[in-house]
């Protein structure tokens, strides 16, 4: 198992550890619940340190990222990010990633799920004909996310960049902590606000940033927050997680990202999914919410008033900041509409369920 530049800290906290991507993570500290609270309503702080970075330089670099993503990143200028993701050939997603651009035309940072890092290296090289200029920085930048209302606040005094007017999907480059060259941005998984930071670990800048956050956030409640409350965050926000909601087999259509999937340039499986938004899909990702007791998960089946299966469960959980449990999956496009009734099969029960609008919260 490889370790974060924080894998110490956590273990000093207590957090109880597990093998994640590949990673040894903190899953949790004070508990889910508990550490899901201190986000939505103060501040908390991931390591998601084990997520990929990828540089792309040179006058082909936007080209080669326009051919390999299904968004538009000509729409890009310099510090603006954008969501999107890698079809494959037959219309399903390699992965789901952040483009950031660096440099307008010139220079941009791709940051990729922690399971992918090899996967989407891979698939992008196959694809870089003109010799973009590639760099793999993954194993030694570190990513931390401070999100909740407060972090922003917490934070300002540990830098000059205005990070309190940063706009959703922006970023800026400058000095955080004492340590240069820290990339700030407002992006962030959780639907609870705060930014994402990037910096390099050497001259022991880990530690230096890591303790500076704490001192500034510790006496005002911050707290550390692992991989169980991350995932129970972007679960009520219906943000999908690759592997779960979407993978190879899934379409970005199907999943409801079909606003990241922009027609008006050539890239991968373009015709392909084309055609799906012509025809319709015969599948859709909706979220939904129990009226019967009972949590939905990974793969249980969900069913028709009759028990006839109609599609799956892909992510589901006690939501902790509604009190009711709720979930994602796929289903029969006649079965997708908004308080459309359906059932989850838990051992062998059918529990009634009905579609609503993302987000949960």
């Amino acid at each position: 198992m490889k370790n974060t530049p924080f894998t110490q800290k956590h273990i000093a906290l207590g957090a109880k550890m597990a093998e994640f991507a590949g990673y040894n993570m903190p899953i949790s500290y004070t508990g889910i619940n508990d550490e899901h609270a201190a986000v939505r309503t103060n501040a908390g702080i991931f390591d998601v340190s084990h997520m990929g970075e990828f540089i792309l330089k040179g006058e082909k670099a936007l080209d080669l990222i326009q051919r390999v993503t299904s968004n538009d990143a000509s729409k890009l200028t310099a510090g603006k990010a954008q969501y999107s993701c890698l079809p494959n050939k037959e219309g399903g997603i390699v992965d789901d990633l952040l483009v950031y651009c660096i440099e307008e035309n010139k220079v941009y940072m791709l940051v990729v799920n922690a399971s992918n890092i090899e996967k989407d290296w891979n698939w992008i090289s196959q694809f870089n004909t003109e010799n973009v200029e590639m760099h793999n920085v993954s194993d030694k930048t570190c990513l931390l996310a401070i999100q909740g209302p407060n972090a922003t606040k917490m934070l300002q005094p540990l830098t000059d960049i205005d990070i309190l007017n940063l706009k959703y999907y922006t970023f800026a480059k400058g000095r955080f902590a004492g340590v240069d060259n820290v990339v700030v941005s407002a992006t962030g998984y959780t639907g609870a606000g705060g930014i994402e930071i990037y910096f390099e670990d050497k001259d022991g800048a880990a530690d230096k940033v890591w303790d500076a956050i704490f001192a500034a956030g510790g006496p005002q409640g911050l707290k550390p927050i692992g991989l169980g409350a991350r995932d129970t965050l972007r679960l009520e926000m219906g943000f999908c997680l690759y592997g779960n909601d979407i993978d190879d087999t899934t379409s970005p259509l199907e999943a409801g990202l079909g606003w990241i999937t922009r027609f008006t340039k050539e890239f991968t499986a373009k015709d392909i999914l084309e055609q799906q938004k012509k025809a319709g899909v015969t599948r859709k990702l909706v979220g939904f919410e129990m009226i019967d007791k009972g949590i939905p998960r990974h793969d249980y089946v969900i069913a028709d008033a009759e028990g006839k299966a109609i599609g799956k469960v892909t992510s589901g959980t006690q939501a902790p900041s509604l009190g009711k449990a709720v979930g994602i999956g796929y289903v029969e496009t006649a079965f997708a509409q908004l308080d459309t009734v359906i059932y989850i099969k838990v051992r062998d029960k059918l529990l009634q369920a009905k579609v609503v609008k993302f987000p949960f919260v």
